[in-house]
């Protein structure tokens, strides 16, 4: 087998620099919303407050504060706080091509990460300052590095060494070396990945089901079952410390019905003109997915793809049923599963249009043979009854990236791989005019949950130097940490000590009967409130809440109010003394 390294480098680097161009568009879309607020306010704080912060809160995504504070030591903005995630996506497109190009050949790679690139949902999270992005990419390189470790434990061959005897024969140094390194650095990257964000830890079931539709021997299982543990060795102190703030995820409900449709929609198109013609391409890849049959112990497509698509979304829904742990963004990176099986899926597309040109091609020829036989008595064209070229074999003596073998001959004049992978390319960029709307939308800040810098804007216009403001409740503050300049001269009423000071996300308060003295001596206060806590129906837990929604509503009266996305901002005055 032969693989031509020009064409994966090329098959590697074109969705990287896609995926760079998508995600580049519109990413300084002139706002931070709740959750990227708190990334750029913790990472800015010193090591040491990081590290007390996280002791009571946001101990899942600490490893993504550490790994961002230099980065925004040196530029304290929004695009370089995007920054990481758009080259990660970026890393995560190339990746994908790369997986596509070892498990088949080079264009399925291109197709692959080229559709990685151009679906909605990679170009949402390459825009979003969190650890997303991230994670996909670690998981799509330990994705390729069980492919090369598995390679490198079965001696390099793709036969997996099926035998039990080959367990004692010597093995060259290099051999050794080789299948430790593999393995090492397979644990190392999904170590790091986890520790990003402990739900990826899901991708050990993807690997495992893997190696089991592989039939991969006990050599394999055993020294992944090495790497495995020792990630969760790795993960278990994260996850003893996450368990203990559990009440960060107390937001999410038990999945819905139309949970799984979504995720369908957002991992291959939400427009139906995209929809249909990928999922016809993923279900060509699953028929009859290991015919013509694997041999034991070498990878597919189908084998890594499928149980990277469906494993992690499906327990973690399974899971979240009974203890609600499910969002959209902790699966991100299972997306990378379905371009690489819809690529695979157009291949055998182009191996059909091959066979039918083949059968065509040697009929006419056995047609003209006879006429020249019967009606000329002329000679058999030599040609006619040769068969195949070379590079026109079966189906079996072509290797991953090959690019020899089936799709590498002259249909009627037009040479198939030139011509297949353009219009696959071709096919490609019409889906991503068609969703193009739906990337311009996500681009607006309105598409986020909240802007908070608007929120900012609008207390710059209208709050005076001196103003009391009030939070209802505390986490409404994260206007003011992301924003400052917009409450500058405000006087916080309830804040006792600041966040980075008192190791918290949002600032510790004074207690109840302390803000009680600080608001008896006000005629005007400045509410910055979430809309839910506006609402009669909310009753805060914690008895400084309370406080404000008891004074606020006894002692004052709204004199003007200003509704943005996610924060409603209301001007209290102080009720006239009756007589």
């Amino acid at each position: 087998m032969v693989v031509k390294r020009p064409q994966v480098a090329v098959a590697v680097l074109v969705p990287v620099l896609v995926m760079f161009g998508i995600g580049l568009w519109g990413i300084d879309r002139g706002g931070m919303w709740r959750d990227e607020a708190v990334t750029f306010q913790v990472a800015r704080r010193s090591l040491p407050q990081i590290w007390q912060l996280l002791h009571s809160v946001d101990a899942v995504h600490g490893l993504y504060y550490l790994l961002m504070h230099p980065v925004l030591a040196l530029h304290p903005g929004e695009v370089a706080l995007r920054l990481p995630s758009l080259c990660a996506a970026a890393a995560t497109a190339g990746l994908v091509a790369a997986l596509g190009a070892r498990l088949a050949r080079p264009r399925v790679g291109l197709w692959a990460g080229l559709l990685y690139a151009v679906t909605p949902m990679a170009g949402h999270f390459a825009q979003e300052g969190r650890s997303y992005a991230l994670v996909a990419a670690g998981v799509a390189a330990s994705t390729l590095l069980l492919a090369r470790a598995v390679t490198a434990d079965a001696g390099g061959d793709g036969t997996g060494g099926g035998d039990e005897d080959q367990e004692d024969a010597p093995v060259g140094r290099l051999a050794r070396h080789a299948r430790v390194v593999g393995w090492c650095a397979y644990g190392g990257v999904v170590a790091v990945t986890v520790l990003l964000h402990e739900f990826a830890v899901l991708i050990l079931l993807a690997h495992a089901a893997t190696l089991a539709l592989a039939r991969m021997p006990r050599r394999v299982w055993r020294d992944w079952a090495c790497a495995a543990g020792a990630v969760l060795l790795v993960l278990l102190p994260l996850a003893l410390v996450s368990s203990g703030q559990a009440e960060q995820v107390a937001w999410l409900r038990p999945p819905g019905g139309g949970t799984v449709e979504r995720l369908l929609r957002s991992f291959t198109g939400p427009t139906q003109l995209v929809l249909g013609p990928y999922l016809l391409l993923i279900a060509l890849a699953l028929r009859h997915p290991f015919t013509p049959p694997a041999r034991r112990g070498e990878l597919s497509v189908p084998t890594v793809a499928l149980p990277l698509l469906l494993l992690p979304p499906a327990a973690l829904i399974a899971v979240s049923r009974h203890w609600p742990l499910y969002d959209d963004r902790y699966v991100l990176y299972a997306l990378a599963g379905a371009p690489l099986l819809a690529a695979a899926g157009a291949e055998r597309l182009v191996l059909a249009a091959r066979r039918v040109g083949l059968a065509r091609r040697e009929a006419d020829g056995l047609m003209r043979g006879s006429l020249m036989r019967g009606g000329l008595g002329g000679a058999p064209d030599p040609a006619s009854d040769a068969g195949p070229g070379p590079g026109l074999g079966s189906d079996s003596d072509r290797g991953p990236g090959s690019d020899r073998g089936p799709g590498s001959g002259l249909v009627r004049g037009v040479r198939v791989p030139s011509a297949a992978t353009l219009a696959g390319v071709l096919a490609i960029t019409l889906a991503f005019v068609s969703q193009l709307p739906v990337l311009r939308e996500d681009r607006d800040p309105a598409r986020r949950p909240d802007n908070l810098a608007v929120v900012s804007a609008a207390a710059a216009q209208r709050m005076d130097p001196g103003d009391p403001v009030l939070f209802l409740p505390s986490l409404g503050r994260r206007s003011a940490l992301a924003y400052p300049k917009g409450f500058h001269g405000t006087r916080d009423i309830a804040l006792e000590e600041p966040a980075p000071v008192s190791g918290t996300l949002y600032g510790r308060e004074t207690g109840p009967d302390e803000l009680r003295r600080r608001l008896a001596g006000l005629d005007r206060v400045w509410v910055v409130a979430e809309p839910y806590a506006l609402k009669s129906a909310w009753y805060p837990s914690d008895p400084t809440e309370r406080v404000k929604l008891t004074v606020v509503g006894e002692e004052f009266v709204p004199r003007a109010e200003f509704v943005r996305k996610g924060s409603i901002l209301r001007l209290y005055v102080r009720r006239a003394p009756t007589m």
